[in-house]
């Protein structure tokens, strides 16, 4: 669905907040009206937001569980090649903490993760979630690397899922066939009340099987 990002937005006026959020409709375009109304408020409100002047919306949790299979442990660390888009720890009871920027530069979002670890400096992950694409909203993870992704309500909680991962060489961009890639990538955001919601990723190949499963539980820091 096609519309104006700037005629979108509206001035939202949030007396307790530092900054001035905007009222967002690129996630909500990409769902049905059932599917956009199936979803808690507070996930409605979460993803009706762009945050203005360059503020960052912070979201700090902990860690609850992450299991990796052998081979899903070693695509996580070659995975550091091209930026370490996936969690190389199985710490659990660690901080977690994402960060959510506008990206002036391609009208999408920065997305940073910092996950604690036992022994060591924090894991931080970075990618850009831009709305363009064959589905509308692609993933960029870095090196040229990133996947097109679809947006889905499922028992209330809204889920990403990955359609296709690409390489861009220059100006032109490859899409990877079937045997290159690490699998189907699932990203699910559920609520919990009070605030509180469930990010969930796991990672499943076809043939080897689940590689990565991700819980980490988050609550949303108010300025």
């Amino acid at each position: 669905m096609a519309y104006d990002r700037v005629s979108s937005a509206e001035r939202i006026p949030d007396p307790g907040a530092a900054s001035v959020d905007l009222a967002d409709l690129r996630f909500r375009a990409l769902m049905s009206e059932p599917e956009w109304a199936a979803l808690p408020p507070a996930i409605r409100r979460r993803f009706s937001r762009r945050v203005a002047d360059g503020a960052t919306t912070v979201y700090a949790g902990r860690v609850v569980t992450t299991r990796m299979s052998r081979l899903g442990f070693l695509l996580a660390q070659a995975a550091r090649l091209i930026g370490g888009p996936l969690p190389t720890s199985t710490d659990t009871g660690v901080p977690g903490i994402v960060t959510v920027t506008e990206d002036l530069a391609t009208g999408g979002q920065i997305w940073t993760r910092l996950y604690g670890r036992r022994h060591g400096f924090p894991q931080v992950i970075h990618s850009s979630k831009r709305f363009a694409g064959p589905t509308g909203l692609e993933e960029y993870l870095g090196f040229g690397f990133g996947m097109a992704l679809t947006v889905a309500v499922r028992d209330g909680a809204l889920v990403f899922k990955s359609h296709s991962y690409f390489v861009q060489v220059l100006r032109r961009r490859l899409r990877l066939p079937s045997w290159l890639c690490p699998g189907d990538l699932e990203v699910t955001h559920a609520e919990c009340g009070a605030g509180r919601f469930v990010f969930t990723l796991r990672l499943e190949h076809r043939l080897l099987g689940g590689l990565i499963d991700q819980t980490i539980e988050f609550q949303e820091v108010t300025p």
